[in-house]
This record gives structure tokens, sequence and C-alpha cells, in this order.
């Protein structure tokens, strides 16, 4: 039972804590402060509840549901019946082979990356690190549709740089394939994982190795059986992680698989509500309540790999990372990560570029070039409103969704109230909602909101589902921030008589507020490059940029997309340099 001495400090169980932040017991239920915690922590439920399990219910009903949203109908199982056909197996196995396809060469790809940027002597690593990690930042959209024009079997850059170089009349690269597909889907796939593993090679206790190499084993042999396997956890984690995003990838199934009649699920979710004369809702919400349980298995996979076993890396005696010293081979590291860099940024990003500067894409001569593709984007309010859009929507949401992570990371790891379990659980459940899923989700869930709830067809809708999407990033950022807090700092401050608020303001919030700056940053690029939930909940005059542009690729105005995508392209640029100097902060240290 709690007891509060006068000093105003709880002491349960011989832990001290804050005031406020445990408390058991018939006291702690019936006192006014009990009643206000229970309210708080009931609304808190509430609005996860209505980011997550609302739009999840109603996937569920969608797919029992005859009609469209918003009409009478009755319930059938008419959509599941639709789900299996030979022609749905094939969209399966497309789904799950592309994503095992590109997550085993992104994973050791990022190994190798992770491994000479943390544990080697190669020149420049924190310069590397940056620029490894900068293809996470860039919307998709952009490099889809810079690699189109590059790989494009006609008309593709590297395709005719290729035959005038070499006299042949073959191309050897396109990328409407299933290669294409790998490849773009590797791009940025490969430095999210980095960000995952590298500071798992950083935080390793070198002695574990050197153990090994002391008993005689070889520096292969130690790396397979001493630090490939203490870092299995961060590897499976990734793995499963990739394995997930993979699955739920939209923008290199559109451009390079549409066109090659490669199908997979959230493209066939798409043509299903977009693309028919007819709009499917049922069968497309039956197949989003289909994923949604593939994930599931997915997770208890993840589980069941880990399980009962102990991965103990980081030890009580301090040490510093081991270097490997590559003598001449560091430069051939150094100009691996080099390499990486200009194929995933570089190649991409000049596309743009030089597109933007010549008359049609392709027909690259000195008579060709012209701005008038410049004028035409800025004499265009469909580019200036999506472009008011997206600010507004990435300001807003990247606050409101840190906010709301930042409490509820609170909740879940200051303090020892009730429920806190139930809102850490409904707070990561997005994390397995892929956005074209979660799009259809509140698509039904917003036309069927009862009362004067006029969310549907409006840029709100867009606002509630980037927060459901972003909610599980913000609370991880500050539950890792939340962690690194003593509870000392906020016994002191209630001790010299500061209040609950005053702790809160001046202790917490103070020293967590540059995780809570990079948190914001990542949302908002979240933000910025979502397209497979804008793409079902926008409406005329709620358009992104990244809904703008696919409707411009779409008809054919490749030379206004690129102007359009450097655009863009500054815009990552300028946050990308606020959280590296302003915020002076890793992000991999998250």
């Amino acid at each position: 039972m709690a007891i509060t001495a006068d000093d105003g400090i709880e002491r349960d169980g011989g832990a001290t804590l804050p005031l406020g932040t445990r408390s058991h017991g018939i006291y702690g239920w019936l006192s006014g402060r009990g009643y206000g915690r229970r309210l708080g922590v009931l609304l808190l439920l509430a609005i996860l509840s209505f980011l997550t399990l609302y739009p999840l219910s109603m996937l569920l009903f969608g797919s029992l549901h005859s009609t469209p949203p918003g009409m009478a109908g009755e319930f059938n199982l008419d959509g599941y019946r639709q789900i299996l056909t030979a022609e749905n197996m094939m969209v399966l196995l497309n789904t799950i082979g592309i994503s095992f396809a590109k997550t085993i060469p992104s994973i050791s790809l990022a190994v190798l990356l992770a491994w000479i940027c943390a544990r080697t002597d190669t020149p420049g690593r924190g310069v590397l690190e940056v620029l490894i990690t900068l293809p996470f930042f860039i919307p998709p959209i952009l490099t889809a549709m810079a690699w189109g024009m590059l790989g494009n079997k006609q008309v593709g850059v590297i395709n005719m740089a290729w035959q005038w170089l070499t006299g042949s009349t073959t191309s050897p690269i396109n990328v409407y394939s299933y290669g294409g597909i790998v490849w773009h889907m590797m791009q940025y796939s490969t430095p999210f994982l980095f960000l995952f593993i590298v500071d798992a090679f950083r935080a390793m206790d070198p002695a574990l190795e050197e153990s090994s190499r002391m008993s005689g084993a070889s520096r292969l042999r130690t790396f397979r059986y001493v630090t490939f396997m203490l870092m299995l956890p961060a590897i499976v984690s990734s793995f499963m992680l990739s394995l997930i995003r993979g699955i739920e990838s939209f923008e290199s199934p559109l451009f390079f698989g549409l066109p090659a009649g490669i199908t997979v699920i959230t493209t066939e979710i798409y043509n299903a509500i977009n693309h028919r004369a007819t709009p499917a809702y049922q069968y497309a919400t039956a197949i989003s309540f289909a994923i949604m349980a593939l994930m599931f298995l997915l997770v208890i996979w993840q589980w069941y790999l880990l399980r009962g076993r102990s991965y103990a890396t980081v030890t009580g005696k301090g040490y510093s990372p081991n270097i490997t010293r590559l003598g001449p081979w560091r430069w051939v590291t150094f100009s691996f990560c080099i390499l990486f860099f200009i194929v995933t940024v570089v190649l991409p990003v000049g596309q743009l570029a030089v597109g933007s500067f010549f008359q049609f894409f392709g027909f690259y001569s000195w008579d060709m070039l012209t701005l008038d593709h410049y004028r035409a984007v800025l004499q265009n309010k469909d580019f200036w409103r999506a472009l008011s859009n997206t600010m507004l929507l990435g300001l807003m949401g990247a606050t409101a969704t840190m906010v709301l992570g930042g409490i509820v990371a609170y909740v879940s790891v200051r303090t020892t109230w009730r429920g806190r379990r139930l809102i850490d659980a409904l707070a990561w459940l997005p994390w397995m909602m892929p956005g074209m899923v979660l799009g259809v989700g509140f698509l039904w869930a917003f036309a069927m909101l009862p009362g004067p709830f006029p969310i549907y067809g409006t840029i709100w809708a867009l606002l509630i589902a980037y927060m459901a999407l972003g909610t599980p990033i913000a609370v991880r950022v500050m539950s890792t921030a939340y962690h690194q807090l003593s509870f000392d700092l906020e016994e002191c401050s209630r001790v010299h008589g500061a209040s609950w608020w005053q702790t809160l303001w001046r202790i917490l919030i103070a020293l967590a507020w540059p995780s809570f700056a990079v948190g914001w940053v990542l949302t908002f690029f979240g933000i910025m490059r979502e397209l497979s939930a804008s793409i079902l909940l926008y409406s005329v005059g709620s358009e992104v940029l990244s809904v703008v542009l696919l409707k411009l690729w779409a008809n054919g105005q490749a030379e206004q997309v690129s102007v359009i995508g450097l655009f863009m392209m500054l815009l990552v640029i300028f946050f990308r340099w606020v959280q590296l100097k302003i915020i002076g902060k890793r992000i991999s240290t998250l």
C-alpha cells in the first residue's frame, strides 16, 4: 500500500517515487487525485481506441457489408469468397516473395554498411553514416519516378548511355519487372535497417570477441558464432520489420509492377477501389482484414524465434567498440559507401534535376533546354494548394502525434497506473497496419461516424490517419528518452517544493526535448512521404504533394514531376539539416 509522507513523496514497497506516479489500494482510487488519474487514463484509451481499434473494427464491418460505405446493405461473406481464387493466391505469393527477395539482400547490405561505420577505421565514418541514411528520408514516390526515367527500357537514361557507349541496341535495365520492384524497395529498406543495426554493433562488448580470438577462432568464425549470434535479436527484429514493410509497400509495386502486370496485395486493394467501374469495397476490405491477420502471424513468428534465449552484450564494465584496422582496404570500404550513396541518392536526384530543364523526357539536346516546366508548376494552383496542405498537415500532425506519443510514453514508462499496458499496446497496433489497410479502415470509419462529425472528405481525415500511422514512432522515441531519466530527478524537484506540473515542465520535458524534436522530424518526414493512405482519403481540395505527383505522373507530365520532386528534396535537405545541426542527435540512437 502506498504511504504519502509529509515531504510529498509516495513510498511504495520500499521504493521512493514522485507523488502521483505510483499509487495502489482503495485510497488511490477513491481520492480526488486518483479519480482524475482514472479519468485521464480513460480519455487516453478513448483517443487511442479511435485511432486504432475503431478503424480496425470497421475493417471487419466493411469486409462483411455488401455495399459501399454509408449505404444500406446486408451482411454476408462474399468479400472473403472473392479472395479465395487462384489469381489472389498469385497476388499473395508475389507479395511475400518480393518482400523476402528485397529483405535478404537489404539486411545483408545493412549489416555490412553498419559494420563499416561502427567497427572499422574507414575514413569519414560520421559523414558516411549521414549519407547512407539519407535515402530513408527521401519520399519513395520521388525515387520511384526518377528510376522510371533512369531505367525505362526504351528511353531510360542508363539504357541510352549504354547504347551510346557500346553501340549496342539492347537495353540492359528494365525497372518495370520483378527485379525493378525489388531494386527500388532495397534502396529505402537498406537505410531503414541500417538505423536499427548500427548501434547494435556499437553496444557490443569487444571482450566477447576477444575471448573467441584468444581461444583460437578465426575472424570469420568469431563473426559467425559470436558477433552474429549476439546481434541476432537486432537482426531478427530488423528482418521482421523489413518483411512487414515489404508486404505493405505500395509505391514500388505501383510504379514498376502494374505496368508489367505484377500485382501485390496493396496494389490489388488500390485497384479494387480506384480502377474498377464499380468499386469493390467489400472485396478490398476483406483483403485488408486478411493482411492484418498475416501481419499478426509474422509478429508471433518473431516472438517464437527469440523465445527463451539470452543475448546479453552490454556489461557493467566500461568499454569502447573494438575497431578493426583495415589498412589499405579502408579506402575500398569508403568507396563502397560512397557508391551506395551515388546509386541511391545522386542518380535519382540528378535525374530529377536534369529532367526538369528539358522540354521532353528522353530527349536531351541543347536546343531542348527550357524553364517552361518551372513556370508551369509555379502557376499551378493545385501544386500550391497541395504544398500548403502538406506543410499544414506536417506541422500539425507531427506536433499532435509527438504530444500524444509523449503522454503515452510517460504513462507506460514513468507510472504504474492501471491500464498502462493496454495503452502501450493500442499505441503500437498501427505498426502492424499498412498505410493502405489503415486507409481502408478509416474510409469506412469516417463514412460511418455517427453524429455531426464532418470528417469524411476533409483534410482532417488525412490528419487523423497520419497521427495513427506516426504514433508508434513517437512512442518509441519518447519511451527511449524517459528510460534514460532517473526517478531521482523528479524526487529531488518535489522535495524542494516544486509541483507535479513544474517538475514535468522543468525536469522531464526540459531533458527530453531533444528526443521530442528528433521524433518530430521523423514524424514530419513520415507525413510528407505517405502515399498509400493519402490516395484513399483525399478529396478535391485536400490533396497533398504525393497525390499531386501521382496524378501528374499518370498524365505523362514527367517533367513537372521532376520540378516538384526537386522542391520536395529541398524540404528533405532542410529538415535533415535541422535534425543534424540544430537538434544535434543521431536518429540511429533511437
